[in-house]
């Protein structure tokens, strides 16, 4: 463990980045989440030996002094998609923090290799899957990577021009094939379920995501398909806006586990414990089976909170503030705040509303001791996993966000989807006075009589 900093000299920077000690972190993210002490709380061993939050009545920076193991902003997001993409510099990037309305795709090398993801059992996406890939291949010259299941589609094997160009794909089985560094771009042609399954294909660094929309809902899907080859040339060529979706880290502790298994799994390089799990959309615990309350007990950053009584917890993304969470009466959040959402699902009070945590907490999840019953876990829909008395599920904001580019810009694309997949506060236009001028007309006072008279016959 690095040596605590000294006290900034006279002319310094009064920012100072902090080590925070992890004991109890449980992958290699851990680099990346520091506390940084500003102008309000001092960085030096003293100071944050005395200030409210910090470890207060420790006198001295040792790997126990401080229990937090993550501050109250966000984690930097890692910066690189894959081989080729990364997010621009700028002058509008603040320390560590970039305005995420200021963060443009570049790439410093030509992107080679595209992996395209296309909805499954869909035949009105088989035409465009054909044109797009011959078209990568013929026109850009690009290695185009699919899953081998696709090959295996027996209307596609029928089309004569997917013949020609079969043997040139490059494929991949999921849960086999490790993707890490082979790919530079990713295509995804269907409805929001095929960037779920983009997400959940890598579990570090993801390449830039160009989603066309050819699915039901749409939501995270905003380029049409119509003029694909001008877009898609736009953004190879590095002209694109991006909005960085940011994803949980789940891990799942069970009872009897070792911790010092764990400390070694932390100490990895920059590897993803074998039992964790990125997600996109949301980590729901639920009661599974039982027709018994849920009884969950919810802690952050190791203080208990409360115990979630009712159908279960939903524990969400900003990106996920618009799906299962919505649903369950939550507010929607724009993809680029740095925010972690807590939402019960169907609770036995009619006080517990929906919360918003800082993106930096670290958020653990349990069966409570006195719960009748067992709690299920499922990421993104899928991996669904029994969580038994004395386990316990971890969620935390992952550095590895999933790099979307905008048909336009973050704000325009996000209230694009809110109107067209969710219609969004639509109603019907209250009439403007000039449109009832009729009841301004000189018969108007007889209508006020009448009205009066109506009232007096109610009674």
């Amino acid at each position: 463990m690095s040596a605590p900093p000294t006290p900034a000299a006279a002319g310094d920077s009064p920012k100072q980045t902090l080590p925070c000690p992890i004991p109890d972190a449980v992958d290699g993210e851990c680099e990346a989440h520091l506390l940084h002490a500003t102008d309000s709380v001092a960085a030096t061993p003293e100071a944050a030996s005395s200030a409210p939050g910090l470890g207060g009545g420790h006198g001295h920076m040792t790997s126990s002094w401080w229990w937090r193991t993550r501050s109250l902003n966000a984690p930097s997001p890692f910066q690189q998609f894959g081989p080729c993409g990364r997010i621009m510099k700028n002058s509008a990037m603040v320390m560590q923090i970039q305005d995420p309305a200021s963060q443009r795709l570049t790439w410093y090398k030509p992107p080679l290799t595209v992996l395209v993801i296309k909805k499954v059992s869909d035949a009105s996406v088989l035409a465009p899957f054909v044109q797009l890939v011959d078209w990568l291949l013929q026109e850009k010259n690009m290695v185009v990577w699919v899953e081998s299941a696709v090959l295996e589609d027996a209307h596609l094997n029928e089309d004569a021009k997917f013949k020609a160009i079969r043997d040139k794909l490059v494929t991949f089985k999921d849960g086999r094939d490790d993707l890490t560094d082979r790919i530079d771009f990713i295509v995804c042609l269907g409805g929001d379920g095929t960037l779920l399954y983009a997400s959940q294909l890598f579990q570090q660094s993801v390449p830039p995501v160009m989603a066309f929309h050819l699915g039901s809902l749409g939501f995270l899907t905003p380029f049409r398909f119509d003029n694909f080859e001008e877009q898609l040339t736009s953004v190879l060529e590095g002209h694109a806006a991006l909005t960085l979706r940011s994803r949980l880290r789940c891990v799942m502790h069970r009872k009897g586990d070792k911790r010092q298994e764990a400390k070694m799994e932390a100490n990895a390089d920059a590897r993803p414990a074998a039992n964790s799990i990125l997600v996109l959309n949301e980590v729901v615990i639920d009661r599974g089976p039982s027709p018994y309350l849920s009884n969950i007990d919810l802690f952050l950053d190791g203080k208990y909170i409360t115990s979630v009584q009712g159908d279960g917890l939903i524990v969400s993304t900003p990106t996920g503030s618009t799906a299962y969470a919505a649903a369950a009466g939550a507010s929607m959040i724009h993809p680029s705040v740095p925010a972690i959402m807590v939402t019960p699902i169907c609770p036995h009070s009619l006080s517990f509303r929906p919360i918003v945590v800082p993106a930096g907490v670290e958020l653990k999840v349990s069966v409570s001791p006195e719960s009748r019953n067992t709690s299920w876990v499922s990421f993104d829909g899928r991996n669904r996993q029994e969580l038994f008395h004395g386990d316990s599920l971890r969620v935390t904001t992952s550095i590895y966000p999933v790099p979307c580019i905008c048909a336009q810009d973050q704000i325009s694309d996000w209230f694009a989807s809110l109107a067209d997949g969710l219609h969004w506060n639509v109603r019907k236009r209250q009439k403007c006075l000039d449109e009832l001028s009729d009841l301004t007309a000189s018969g108007s006072e007889d209508t006020l009589d009448e009205m009066e008279n109506m009232k007096l016959y109610d009674i």
